[in-house]
């Protein structure tokens, strides 16, 4: 395995803002090359819109997004041409497609062939159109839905519905995957399973980033694990220190500590993650296909 000394990613002093509203507050962090890293906080932490802020769904009030040392652009879809892919926390299939036709639209970035050869069907195109689906076939037999393959994505089971967003989001060949609540539904068996892929995208030298509630899962899966409390990062280290910091019990449980800055502000980010995405609603559509 490749040692975990590379920068694969890097936020420097990310802030965003929503008007008068400090959602995430000057973070600083690094995912490097091989490891699982871990992003947990209480609901309202600003977990969610510093996400978004990696993904370029978000441009950053301050800061800068570096992936392998190169500034990322501000549009979701060259986020993912550069190498980072993510899955969403509400699951954003193509529905009514097969589960096939859903990995295939992961890997748009990934092909070279323009309008006209589309339209002309030329050898050129046929012989992309081939390579496709033989990665897209691929990535399903990895994540066990081979033999699903021609069924429509809506009537997959919810856990496999989380396999296939992750299929088609490797399907554009990133270096780092980030995974937004990834078990979030799940039972103890699929959550499980989730694990051990998890790792085996990890074996492949992709590097991860997850969101999650599940703690068990987190501090089982994760190298290192960093805490978002009110936008700002509380603490980062490895889980048996994250889970031995008390600041991070007090905030987990509701309990005032030094410089925690009330309920009101809690209750204002949390409407910010959820209301106020001035760009997110312009550039959903690009973001669903990655």
């Amino acid at each position: 395995m490749t040692t975990m000394t590379t920068p694969v990613l890097q936020a420097s002093g990310v802030t965003m803002r929503f008007g008068g509203l400090t959602a995430v507050r000057s973070v600083d962090f690094t995912v490097n090359t091989g490891e699982i890293v871990g992003l947990i906080g209480p609901n309202g932490a600003g977990k969610t819109t510093f996400f978004n802020c990696l993904t370029g769904l978000y441009v950053p009030t301050e800061g800068t997004v570096t992936y392998k040392g190169t500034v990322l652009p501000p549009k979701p879809h060259l986020v993912t041409k550069a190498g980072i892919a993510r899955t969403f926390q509400n699951i954003r299939l193509f529905a009514n497609m097969t589960v096939l036709e859903n990995v295939l639209v992961g890997r748009h970035t990934r092909t070279k062939e323009g309008l006209w050869s589309a339209l002309l069907r030329g050898p050129g195109f046929r012989k992309a159109e081939k390579a496709s689906e033989e990665r897209a076939m691929e990535l399903l037999d990895f994540v066990g839905l081979a033999a699903k393959r021609d069924h429509l994505a809506r009537n997959l089971p919810y856990g496999e519905q989380r396999k296939l967003e992750i299929a088609r989001a490797l399907a554009s060949e990133p270096g780092l995957l980030l995974l937004d609540e990834p078990t979030a539904g799940m039972n103890p068996q699929e959550t499980r399973a989730t694990e051990e892929l998890v790792f085996a995208i990890r074996d492949k030298g992709i590097a991860v980033l997850v969101i999650e509630h599940d703690m068990r899962f987190i501090f089982n899966l994760c190298d290192r694990v960093a805490v978002l409390v009110q936008g700002e990062k509380l603490v980062e280290g490895t889980s048996d220190v994250v889970q031995a910091d008390e600041r991070v019990v007090a905030a987990y449980l509701g309990e005032p500590f030094e410089g925690d800055p009330g309920t009101a502000e809690t209750a204002d980010v949390a409407a910010a993650e959820t209301g106020a995405a001035p760009q997110s609603s312009t550039t959903s559509t690009k973001g669903e296909a990655q």
